[in-house]
């Protein structure tokens, strides 16, 4: 059973609509956006005030943390200013971790309530213990002991609850029988959803958090399947917990939410970052438009009836042949993704080399330039341009246009020094065309890029198996059929399979593969995380541009972030930071830019900073250094999961964390470039 209507094109998962105070989740609804304040929850004051904040932003459901029975109470005097202000239609959401009692008492005064399955009614030691069967069932039974009295509470009330798992804080029963995997993300759900339908209450909404969008992609799509495996229809809450901030963190976001929200799944969103709460309601927004707008045209379309080689379930990179554009730049399973950007003009090429010999983008090298060729005359002008200018790639891509004959490009071929890659856009009655280019390339040791429509490729598999894949490769500029840009790569790469044919491909992020025409610089940043994030996830790309950035630096540095997002390409420290909230225990904001401007040169370092121990000791789990508040004004420190140091005054904290980053061998001095871009 698959998890989603169609992987080709937007078809919106059917749910029961659940209601939260007013505002309906799921069904017909449109997608919910919300977020969480990061104040104190006793502050009543403050906390009423930022809720006001969040709801003026358009903040449609607002989430307030509730770490103990006495913050629970406040939750009573929060509603009441909070409907007095006029906002009585914004529902409340309390965040429960740990302890039934502050459950208990804020399903009293909230319309929702959050538990998280993996600390509610279980711990997190890291224990290692062999669960029989009895014992497991002995377990199951003491969380149904604790679970059942919130239950039944919210069902006579009229409350609405999320079963939030996270990655980071799954207990030691499920981590022990089913591992630190989606799969045990999953079970950790499901076990308190049967509870709740065995009460006969179903006013239920799941979500899968995780800071790697891989996994979170993996569990959400996981648990559908298991839920109608069940005839279960609950509406889903996606995020991608410890996003970050700043660009990394709208990337991160993107990939995760936009992935699942363009495979029709997800009906209320919240976009975590490390910055003031009202930051993320327009990403948000900006998110949840793009998917409505494919809801809406697909509205009454039937589902492509084609599926597709990708488990879904599983990340697997897709296996491809080798090329060889350089001596260093290599295309292929083995190989991480190749960046490359794009000059609207030949005569932009030279500024363009310039830019991109910058000591800035040392660490982040474009590796191809694509250059658009529309007449004879662009060819001299690049010759004249090879004479004069040493470009500083491994790689030129040329797009030829249609109206260009073959023979025209025979004097720039034999005078090339370097690779080439003829760019082509080929129609279904140009099969010989085709044929034609694929013999130049081989002929001359170049390669072709081509663009053909997934639904003509079985036209040209005569033409494929003739050139036997030597020096091919595969693309998309525009959307070709019912759906998006994601579901066309997807075709074409089951195209590809079908013909036999493992030539790479590379995702081009264009304005005629955009989900809605947008100029802003935040538009091009989610349109590049969408497609080429999504494709990433899925084990799908060799290469990858963002043509949508007219800036070379920007186009480079904004591809490389990509990739770093979806975990396909590490250019620099990796960095796992929760939003603030009311456990909160020192500024997160500050200090993680702090650390940030110390640690951000060290490529291949990951490093956790979290505001409280909720989801601390899981996240350190993927991490290799985490900086954990314990107490106000202490820091814990962490290697991998393990707590190394306790208690740190935190003006000794940053120091003594890359005391430990040295003291481990994964401390280098930052270069000026390094120190440039920090």
């Amino acid at each position: 059973m698959s998890y989603c209507s169609s992987r080709f094109q937007t078809i919106r998962r059917a749910t029961v609509e659940v209601k939260v105070g007013t505002v309906g989740v799921g069904g017909t609804n449109p997608v919910r956006v919300q977020s969480m304040t990061t104040s104190d929850t006793q502050d009543v004051a403050a906390t009423v005030q930022q809720s006001i904040a969040l709801a003026e932003v358009g903040c449609e459901i607002v989430r307030i943390t509730a770490p103990n029975v006495a913050a629970a109470k406040c939750l009573k005097d929060i509603r009441a200013q909070f409907t007095a202000a006029g906002f009585g239609s914004i529902p409340l959401v309390a965040d429960i971790h740990f302890l039934p009692s502050a459950a208990m008492e804020a399903v009293e005064h909230v319309e929702k309530i959050r538990v998280n399955p993996g600390n509610y009614a279980d711990k997190k030691k890291f224990a290692v213990k062999e669960y029989t069967d009895a014992d497991y069932d002995e377990e199951l039974a003491r969380i149904h002991e604790t679970f059942s009295p919130l239950v039944l509470r919210a069902k006579a009330l009229g409350r609405a609850m999320r079963i939030g798992t996270n990655h980071g804080s799954l207990s030691d029963r499920i981590m022990n029988r089913y591992g630190d995997t989606p799969l045990g993300m999953v079970e950790s759900a499901l076990e308190f959803l049967r509870i709740a339908r065995s009460h006969s209450y179903h006013d239920l909404i799941l979500s899968m958090k995780s800071s790697n969008p891989k996994v979170m992609i993996q569990a959400y799509r996981l648990l559908v399947q298991r839920m109608a495996q069940e005839d279960m229809h609950y509406p889903l809450h996606l995020g991608v917990t410890e996003a970050g901030d700043g660009e990394d963190g709208r990337i991160k976001s993107a990939i995760g939410i936009g992935s699942l929200l363009l495979d029709g799944l997800g009906d209320t969103i919240r976009v975590s970052l490390t910055e003031d709460s009202v930051y993320e309601i327009p990403v948000a927004q900006a998110i949840a438009a793009k998917a409505m707008s494919l809801w809406a045209a697909s509205n009454g379309q039937p589902a492509t009836p084609v599926t597709d080689a990708v488990d879904p379930y599983h990340f697997t990179r897709r296996e491809t042949s080798t090329l060889k554009l350089s001596d260093r730049c290599l295309v292929g399973p083995e190989h991480p993704p190749r960046v490359i950007v794009r000059v609207a003009a030949v005569d932009q090429l030279a500024a363009a080399a310039q830019a991109l010999a910058a000591p800035k983008l040392k660490d982040t090298p474009a590796e191809g330039l694509l250059v658009p060729i529309h007449s004879p005359g662009d060819l001299g002008t690049l010759c004249e341009v090879l004479t004069q200018t040493a470009l500083p790639v491994d790689f030129l891509a040329l797009e030829i246009a249609p109206t260009l004959a073959p023979e025209v490009l025979q004097p720039l071929l034999a005078m090339a020094q370097g690779r080439l890659m003829l760019v082509r856009r080929f129609g279904p009655a140009e099969t010989a065309t085709f044929t034609t280019f694929a013999d130049l390339v081989q002929r001359h040791g170049q390669f072709l890029a081509a663009e053909i429509a997934p639904a003509d490729l079985a036209a040209f598999a005569p033409g494929l198996r003739q050139a036997d894949g030597a020096g091919l490769l595969f693309t998309l500029s525009t959307r070709s059929g019912p759906g998006h840009a994601i579901g066309d790569y997807r075709r074409l790469a089951e195209a590809l399979r079908a013909a036999g044919c493992r030539a790479p491909l590379w995702i081009r992020n264009t304005a005629g593969t955009a989900v809605q025409g947008d100029p802003s610089f935040l538009a091009k940043l989610l349109e590049g995380s969408f497609l080429t994030g999504s494709l990433l996830c899925d084990g799908l790309g060799d290469l990858v541009s963002i043509e949508t950035e007219a800036d070379v630096t920007r186009s480079t540095k904004l591809a490389y972030n990509v990739l770093q997002g979806a975990g396909a390409r590490i250019s620099k420290t990796e960095f796992v930071a929760c939003p603030s909230c009311g456990r909160t225990l020192f500024d997160l904001q500050s200090t993680t830019q702090r650390i940030r401007a110390q640690t951000g040169h060290l490529k291949g370092v990951k490093l956790a900073i979290m505001g409280c121990i909720v989801n601390g000791p899981g996240e350190m789990a993927d991490a290799d250094f985490g900086y954990v508040g314990g107490a106000p004004g202490k820091i814990n420190l962490y290697v991998g999961k393990n707590c190394v140091q306790y208690n740190i005054p935190q003006a000794e904290a940053d120091a003594r964390l890359i005391a430990l980053i040295r003291e481990h061998g994964k401390w280098t001095d930052p270069e000026p470039h390094q120190l440039e871009n920090a």
